[in-house]
């Protein structure tokens, strides 16, 4: 009757042996994953967008600057990416470029990106930018433009 015993006993041991070394490896794998994705997060550069001016009197001439900080120079992902500025007045823009083959450690990417828009009305204008590759967005950001009525705003 202890046989039985033992021999149940020695197999709850091994299956509590491998359920811990299985939990054991897993661990090890999330805290690799976390980690890798740590140095992706932290290899990412930053978007901003700014206006310059951010409140004018229409019509006005507004220039628009995303910038691209931190992060790593060689950003595949940020490398040669179709550009695209919606400017909250029912018009857009888009730009692409002919780049040369991304190489890793020697292609740099392009971190400023200028354009001058006119705001011909008075109103309150979300103005967004954004990257992408193909049908991707890889990255977006937005700012308000605030435009003020001019002498001849509203006038034919």
């Amino acid at each position: 009757m202890r046989t039985p015993c033992r021999a149940a006993s020695g197999v709850l041991l091994s299956l509590t042996l491998a359920m811990g070394i299985v939990a054991s490896l897993t661990a090890q794998k999330n805290d690799k994953d976390k980690d890798s994705k740590n140095r992706a997060a932290a290899d990412r550069p930053k978007l901003a967008l700014r206006a310059q001016p951010s409140v004018a009197i229409a019509p006005a001439r507004v220039v628009l600057t995303a910038e691209l900080s931190g992060g790593a120079d060689d950003y595949q992902e940020f490398y040669c990416p179709t550009i695209r500025w919606e400017w909250g007045d029912l018009s857009s823009s888009e730009a692409a470029s002919d780049c040369a083959p991304y190489e890793p450690g020697k292609t740099e990417i392009k971190r400023r990106f200028t354009v001058e828009h006119k705001f011909e009305h008075a109103g309150s204008y979300k103005v967004y930018f954004r990257m992408r590759h193909g049908s991707k967005e890889i990255a977006a950001t937005s700012t308000v433009v605030k435009v003020q009525p001019g002498a001849y705003d509203g006038v034919q």
